[in-house]
């Protein structure tokens, strides 16, 4: 296994070998095929009716397509939407994102059905961290302590200490042991901007989500010279470069609770453009830029160049309705797995509720 260092101070980098291949399903995806009005509509109906007859909440994350946000009982980051899920009385958990966050829902509710509408949904920043790989380098440092983005599968949180999401992974780390080495996974960018908030030193996973690194600097200075009024809004996922021309560096529903109090008329959104649907009807009268992403998959025949998940975007209505008439695909988790797993996630859920001085 080698090393490298980052210019940041302290950062260990650590080169994991394979762990820059998508999963398989990214060679399957099919053109979305859009919906008219009326099939929306229909659709919405029947999913309506369906979550009374089942007892069921639907849980859709920023990224899901306008249709699938509508339909949604909550819409939200993956903080927001654990939260929910530890919280539902519901019988029944339609998931509304990737793998990693049903699974989630599936450990804080190991009595309750958790469906996914596509069970190919992956994550690239969960494929690239494998349980044994991350167990084999723990092994080489007793003192480490793990902090693990939610983007991973629920055996790298049961070898974690505890969890984060990028919403509150600052607050995280500034609550991890202070005699610990500290351990962060799988996102390198998430764990280098967060040693620049924090100032803890830590060993970075060598891990990226491939949209967020889709996103340039060259694009984004052209972009902010036509719209020089704009305020440019990052997520903290994208490479340092990019990261360094932002007006604020924040997680999805950051960004939303960003675009509301700014007086700013017009906002460069950096990140999946997903969330722009949501940004739209919570802040009218502004207006919101997708910023430009490059994607050799869709260019040059894109004329948009927004960035999107094809993960995120192998949702749909139809899908939607189908694993609520079917209960299927459906989470299971081992036993052993559920109960570790559980740990860290809820010791997450405890201190993202403390007070902030509390840290």
């Amino acid at each position: 296994m080698a090393e490298l260092t980052r210019p940041q101070a302290g950062a260990t980098l650590l080169l994991m070998t394979g762990t820059t291949a998508l999963p398989p399903a990214l060679g399957r995806f099919n053109p979305r095929v859009t919906l008219t009005p009326a099939q929306a509509s229909a659709l919405t109906r029947e999913i309506v009716v369906l979550k009374k007859q089942l007892n069921a909440v639907v849980l859709a994350h920023n990224y899901q397509v306008p249709e699938i946000q509508d339909v949604a009982d909550f819409v939200g980051d993956s903080l927001g939407l654990s939260q929910q899920a530890a919280q539902t009385r519901a019988d029944v958990i339609v998931f509304c994102g990737v793998h990693f966050m049903a699974e989630t829902a599936k450990i804080l509710n190991p009595g309750k059905i958790v469906v996914l509408p596509d069970k190919d949904a992956g994550c690239s920043l969960e494929e690239s961290c494998p349980a044994d790989k991350l167990a084999a380098l723990q092994q080489t440092n007793p003192n480490f302590w793990t902090i693990a983005y939610i983007n991973c599968s629920a055996q790298v949180k049961a070898l974690s200490d505890v969890i984060c999401t990028s919403g509150n992974a600052a607050k995280i780390v500034n609550a991890a042991p202070r005699d610990k080495d500290l351990l962060f996974v799988p996102d390198e960018n998430l764990g280098a901007w967060v040693m620049e908030e924090t100032g803890r030193k830590m060993t970075l996973w060598r891990g990226n989500c491939y949209a967020h690194v889709e996103f340039q600097r060259e694009s984004l200075l052209r972009l902010r010279a036509s719209y020089p009024a704009a305020k440019l809004v990052v997520h903290p996922e994208s490479v340092r470069e990019v990261r360094d021309l932002a007006d604020a560096i924040c997680s999805t529903e950051r960004m939303i609770s960003y675009c509301k109090t700014n007086p700013a008329r017009q906002f460069v959104i950096v990140t999946e453009s997903g969330i722009i649907h949501r940004l739209q009807k919570e802040c009218p009268g502004k207006e919101f830029l997708c910023a430009p992403a490059v994607d050799v998959m869709r260019a040059p025949t894109d004329p948009c160049h927004c960035s999107e998940c094809k993960y995120m975007k192998m949702n749909t209505l139809e899908k939607v309705r189908d694993c609520m008439q079917r209960l299927a695909p459906r989470i299971e988790l081992p036993k052993p797995i559920l109960a570790r797993a559980r740990l860290p996630i809820e010791r997450m859920l405890e201190i993202s509720a403390r007070p902030e001085h509390a840290d």
